[in-house]
């Protein structure tokens, strides 16, 4: 059954058609038969009789919930003794006592007040429709001239009750829980999954007819294979949830999450229901496990996974996916639906998780993907909602829903990434430099190399949009080796020139997850024979804290080459003090929004100033990214900022321009600097 949709009585359905009419007609039924058992004078066989009423009531409240089954009860056990009671005496005791024992198991599990009476009443049609097969072959058993004798033949009409007791209970079930799925989706599926145990069941009753009529003393010892069927089929599907569910957690699991996703698809197209999708995945839970041990971490997952059942809607659908990401299907919601939910989820995260002694501050980043904006089938739609969460965590927004243009597996995505590829082999890549200058002398102290692209067709494709698709693709480091070849032979030209300022290039994440890297950089140093000292490396202070060891490791034979390291992005990050302290980095670049946050106040200075003298403590060069105005420029200069970069310097030129800007403001000869290249020579044989 789908969730998310609810039962209604206020409007007329099919569903609310078949409850009013089980409803007012199977306690009509009931009502008959409790007349009918009270007008009666003797019971026959009444050892039997209560015996048989009795183990009803008591295998009534083992219902067996079947693991795909829509029907409120499940395969009770009970179903045995109801048509062995009406072989034996009749529909009307059958009647009575189901009714009582459904009753009484609605009432011990407070099941709604619409479950509690459908159950007896639906129970009482199937019975009382069941019974007219007995009529119909000429039985007239009754509480006082019970079956006296029992046939092989009499098997025949017995299993023609079995079917229509079957049936009858199958179409009123599936007439109600129209509401949530359609009635032949409900009746395939319940014919599926419940036929072979509802009738396995139903198929002993015929021995409960037997021991009535010969020894009723014998009657409770039936519990025994009755039982033995009960637990076979509770170990099976204790192995079918087990399959469908996290062991750690005890949320369904993929496969399930995949189940359920085709279920709210085929409510969608059968009648427009929307439904989203979101993927939530937690923020730095490798730090957490890898910090304090995976005991915690598992703790950890399973408080997180508590809280997300706790804060979903009734109805949605949480899921594991596997390791720190999980799923939530949100039913009956559009795309604006789905996005409150997701920030009130991405809200509740705020409240720490205390776990033997840790208080762990939870972050998580979700996507959303909704159906049918963003897909119609079950595999886009996650693939959708997965490109949105990793958006979310790139981009720091934490919630984010499906956008085409931010997809690296669209078709045009896939185009522009086939059109980068060649772009590599045409040489259509340029750098632009932007200056950074000492604070106080305003002369040049380096520049930073941004790499452009004036697509032949597209005009300027962003950075934003071909760099983080490089990165995804796996083609980054032929692109990272492009910028770092002509950022070397620039400024070799610019030393050949007389102009020896450094030049800074970004570095992705994965590039510093190999040795490659280094390798590239100390051909092209060769190459061109360029002083080391003359490049300079800027990785964000995420990438600094991912990967710790590997980037290390990297990093220190890149600093034993010779070229710097520039820690860009400072603040935005998670770098911790420890961690800094232990990176040995040349320079930190304070993030431009901490810049353009001075004019706002006192406060925000000194966050700056913080920065700075952390930095200087360090015994780092503190720089200022994002400078835009002459204010921003005095106030880093008094709190002793040593340089400074933006648009109120210089902005990004080509290298013709940045040439002559250089010369302008470099106005005296600089002496030529040369490598020999021994300590590059010997780091390319070395790696």
């Amino acid at each position: 059954m789908v969730k998310g949709h609810r039962f209604s009585l206020r409007s007329l359905t099919l569903s609310s058609a078949v409850w009013y009419v089980s409803v007012v007609s199977g306690w009509a039924l009931i009502a008959f038969a409790i007349y009918r058992l009270a007008t009666v004078s003797t019971i026959d066989r009444a050892a039997s009789f209560w015996i048989s009423a009795a183990l009803l009531v008591t295998l009534e409240l083992l219902p067996l919930m079947q693991g795909r089954g829509h029907d409120p009860q499940g395969v009770v056990m009970s179903t045995a003794f109801v048509c062995g009671m009406m072989f034996m005496w009749g529909p009307w005791p059958a009647i009575v006592s189901v009714a009582i024992a459904s009753l009484a198991s609605d009432l011990r599990a407070r099941k709604s007040w619409w479950k509690t009476l459908f159950n007896p009443a639906q129970y009482a049609l199937s019975v009382g429709v069941a019974g007219l097969i007995i009529v119909a072959f000429g039985h007239t058993a009754s509480l006082d001239h019970s079956l006296a004798t029992l046939n092989f033949d009499d098997l025949f009409w017995m299993a023609g009750v079995w079917v229509t007791y079957f049936v009858v209970n199958l179409a009123i079930v599936a007439g109600v829980l129209s509401f949530a799925a359609s009635f032949w989706d409900v009746v395939a599926e319940d014919l599926v999954n419940s036929a072979t145990m509802s009738f396995a069941v139903m198929s002993l009753s015929p021995l409960i007819v037997l021991v009535s009529q010969r020894a009723s003393g014998l009657l409770p010892l039936l519990l025994v294979p009755l039982l033995l069927l009960y637990y076979t089929a509770i170990t099976s599907l204790e192995r079918e949830h087990a399959a469908g569910h996290d062991t750690l957690t005890g949320l369904p699991n993929r496969a399930t999450l995949r189940f359920e996703l085709d279920e709210a698809l085929n409510t969608f197209r059968r009648d427009g229901t929307p439904f989203g999708l979101l993927l939530i995945d937690m923020d730095n839970f490798k730090v957490v496990n890898d910090t304090l041990g995976h005991q915690v971490g598992d703790q950890l997952l399973t408080r997180f996974a508590a809280r997300l059942r706790e804060r979903v809607r009734s109805g949605d659908l949480v899921a594991r996916l596997g390791g720190d990401e999980f799923a939530v299907i949100v039913y009956d919601a559009d795309g604006t639906n789905t996005r409150q939910i997701a920030d009130d989820l991405r809200n509740s995260f705020t409240d720490p998780i205390d776990l033997d002694g840790f208080t762990i501050e939870v972050e998580a980043s979700i996507g959303i993907a909704v159906c049918p904006d963003h897909g119609r089938d079950g595999t886009t739609l996650l693939q959708r909602a997965d490109v949105a969460m990793y958006s979310a965590k790139e981009g720091g927004t934490r919630t984010e829903v499906y956008a085409p243009e931010r997809d690296s597996n669209s078709a045009d995505r896939l185009g522009l990434l086939g059109e980068l590829r060649q772009a590599l082999i045409d040489d259509e890549l340029e750098l632009y430099y932007q200056p950074k200058v000492s604070t106080r002398e305003r002369t040049p102290i380096g520049v930073e190399a941004l790499v452009r692209w004036r697509h032949p067709l597209r005009g300027f494709v962003p950075p934003d949009q071909f760099i983080p698709l490089a990165e995804r693709s796996g083609i980054m480091p032929l692109l990272t080796e492009r910028v770092v070849n002509l950022a070397v032979r620039q400024a070799a030209l610019w030393r050949d020139a007389g102009i020896a300022v450094p030049i800074a290039v970004n570095v992705a994440p994965n590039d510093l997850s190999s040795d490659d890297l280094s390798a590239v950089l100390a051909r092209c140093l060769i190459e061109h024979k360029l002083d080391p000292g003359m490049l300079k490396l800027e990785i964000t202070e995420r990438v600094a804290t991912n990967q710790v060891d590997a980037t290390q490791t990297n990093l220190d034979q890149l600093r034993d080459m010779g070229v710097e390291i520039s820690l860009d992005d400072f603040g935005t990050g998670y770098s911790s003090l420890l961690r800094l302290s232990s990176l040995h980095v040349d320079e930190i670049k304070i993030d431009r929004g901490f810049i353009a946050a001075m004019s706002e106040g006192e406060r925000a200075v000194n966050i700056v100033r913080t920065m700075i003298d952390l930095a200087h403590g360090l015994g780092t060069l503190a720089i200022a990214e994002g400078v835009e105005t002459a204010g921003e420029l005095a106030i880093l200069a008094e709190l002793g900022c040593d340089g400074v970069q933006g648009w109120h310097i210089a902005r990004p030129m080509a290298a013709r321009d940045a040439t002559e800007w250089l010369r302008e403001r470099l106005p005296l000869p600089i002496d030529i600097v040369r490598s020999d290249s021994v300590s590059v020579v010997s780091h390319l044989r070395a790696v």
